[in-house]
């Protein structure tokens, strides 16, 4: 099929398909209000259509201007099209197309630093957003601390004028407004960190407090960090994926995002310089989100975590294909049924509703969300994920066994080597270190668990807790005498 060489941009929004939603507002009379670091796909399926909405109920001053903390391909890719773009949800029955109209710009940290901190700096901008990863934060996960040691954080201390790092760029810019008398923004994570705001609220104030013990103290007094709860999936967007889009628009889309029907969003309402109305938009605002946090990362994320190791190292490629295979829905489910007597919910929350609804998500066939793309850092993921409901469980004198094969499962996938003896593409920030400790003690569990367990930066001291140590050695020790997909059905079957 032949595709149109015309390109989506502001001048031919008439010419797309009826079907085909696009922005409900006169995007010229938009100004920016927010600045985003980390303008990935995660972003413009999630937060950006909330505002997307909030534009189109008249709360016109509340344009995006997203930055790339590092990579051009996004600005790149975006600006030839004034930064609209499609987001296809995609449900079995069929998919919805929906442009968006709230990013007004972007720019590329990198290459424009001092650029970026004047935008952070302009009194017009009174939200920084951030999803940046968890490894974006430049942080120890075990204990929520400023890693004063990461090269991007030791370059900022040294040279704030041109910084690299979140931190440092949130910390330039509240710097700046500060010496101007500008009233400071509010920063809201977008990030699966647990107690977000508070975690992102102390790294930021470290990190100032190293500049300035003044800067620090102020940050702490002035600054809002409303913590959030985040949840859509949201799969890497492939050629085929661009292709089919532009064929539906009848003009080309250089980079469009997936995503699935289900969104939510839980805020605390804590703002220092006004918000849109995001509750008209669907947002939950809340004064405590942790119940919210926990529920997510422990039952959705924990369980998508496990499916990605063991799943990719059972040869699937996709959550979906790998949810057809019935032991593998059971280890999803029992993840999650294990993980709930951790949580302590507020009253009305139907725990096992939400449980059958990702159970339903993950199983979309037109989702295609690649296990290999859900196990990357995965140093910074499991111990919000998987690590805390263990630390609980144990507390419980409860048994760990379908959290610690996750874990071995993890252990056995950062060896960079598959069942069959293939090389597989680590993407983590600890990938090195993994390579070396798998290198020194061999495919032997009760050389490599106990290795793997004693990376202080992902374990922490929990790594020692002889019980942790006994379930995750055994796991992994089953991954090495049975396949991966062996393993989880003698586990299911247990």
């Amino acid at each position: 099929m032949r595709l149109s060489s015309t390109r989506l941009g502001r001048a031919n929004l008439d010419r797309l398909p009826p079907t085909i939603r696009r922005p409900a507002f006169d995007r010229s009379r938009v100004t920016p209000g927010i600045v985003h670091l980390g303008l990935g796909a995660f972003h413009r399926a999630h937060q950006a259509v909330v505002i997307d909405d909030c534009l189109a109920a008249g709360s016109l001053s509340w344009g995006i201007i997203g930055a790339s903390l590092r990579s051009p391909d996004t600005r790149d890719a975006l600006a030839p099209q004034d930064h609209l773009y499609t987001v296809a949800i995609r449900a079995a029955e069929g998919t919805e197309h929906r442009v968006v109209g709230a990013l007004l710009d972007s720019v590329v940290a990198r290459e424009k630093p001092v650029a970026l901190v004047e935008r952070m700096a302009d009194p017009a901008i009174r939200i920084v957003s951030l999803t940046v990863t968890e490894k974006g934060y430049c942080h120890t996960p075990q204990t929520g601390d400023l890693d004063e040691r990461h090269p991007d954080v030791v370059h900022d201390l040294n040279d704030l004028d041109a910084p690299r790092s979140a931190p440092g760029f949130i910390v330039a810019a509240l710097a700046r407004r500060r010496a101007q008398g500008l009233a400071p923004f509010t920063v809201l994570c977008c990030d699966n960190l647990a107690a977000n705001g508070h975690t992102v609220q102390q790294i930021v104030t470290q990190f100032a407090a190293l500049r300035s013990r003044d800067l620090g103290k102020w940050i702490a007094d002035n600054i809002a960090f409303p913590s959030t709860m985040v949840d859509r999936i949201v799969p890497e967007t492939t050629d085929a994926d661009r292709d089919a889009v532009s064929s539906a628009l009848g003009m080309r889309d250089a980079w469009p995002v997936m995503t699935e029907p289900f969104t939510q969003w839980v805020v605390e309402d804590r703002f220092a310089a006004g918000r849109p109305d995001l509750a008209a938009a669907g947002v939950e605002l809340v004064t405590d989100v942790k119940p919210f946090e926990l529920m997510k990362l422990r039952l959705l994320n924990a369980s998508h975590s496990a499916l990605a190791y063991l799943g990719y190292l059972a040869g699937y490629e996709t959550i979906a294909d790998t949810m057809v295979d019935p032991h593998f829905a059971r280890l999803a489910a029992q993840v999650m049924e294990e993980a709930a007597v951790t949580l302590t919910m507020p009253s009305g929350t139907d725990l096992s509703a939400y449980r059958a609804s990702l159970l339903k998500r993950f199983a979309n066939p037109a989702l295609h969300h690649r296990t290999w793309q859900i196990a990357m850092d995965g140093s910074q993921k499991l111990p919000q994920r998987l690590l805390g409901a263990m630390q609980d469980r144990l507390a419980k004198n409860l048994p760990i066994a379908t959290h610690a094969l996750a874990v071995a499962g993890w252990m056995r996938y950062v060896t960079a080597l598959d069942e069959q003896g293939r090389a597989i593409d680590v993407r983590d920030p600890l990938a090195g270190e993994f390579a070396a400790l798998a290198r020194e003690a061999g495919p032997v569990a009760e050389r490599l668990a106990p290795a793997l367990l004693g990376v202080e930066k992902v374990f922490g001291p929990l790594g020692a807790e002889p019980r942790l140590r006994e379930a995750v050695t055994a796991a992994l020790g089953q991954l090495y005498t049975k396949s991966a997909r062996q393993a989880v059905e003698t586990l299911i079957s247990a």
